[in-house]
């Protein structure tokens, strides 16, 4: 399997398991009502499964992302200037005003 598939398949895997204990939680701490709605009405696992299914998607996005740019090769040149031998002076600006 080539490396960048093998990545993708890990990160989106890490991404739903981190979004799983995401929606445990909020519902176990009853985070508006939902522990309710999970438990109590009929349907309410297909509420924890949409949950878990578009936070999944969010997280497996963001966990891909930060996979990806955390691949970049660390840059070895200068990291911004130290501003050696540069003054800073203010200097007096005059606007011209008109009377009306």
């Amino acid at each position: 399997m080539p490396k960048l598939i093998r990545l993708y398949i890990v990160n989106v895997a890490i991404g739903f398991a981190l979004a799983l204990a995401f929606v445990s939680a909020v519902v176990w701490f009853d985070v508006g009502g939902l522990w309710h709605l999970v438990t109590e009405t009929e349907m309410g696992w297909l509420a924890f499964i949409m949950m878990v299914v578009f936070n999944g998607i969010v997280f497996a996005g963001v966990q891909f992302a930060y996979a990806v740019m955390s691949l970049a090769e660390p840059e070895d040149g200068p990291k911004g200037g130290k501003k050696q031998g540069v003054t800073a002076q203010l200097a007096p600006v005059h606007v011209g005003a008109k009377k009306r």
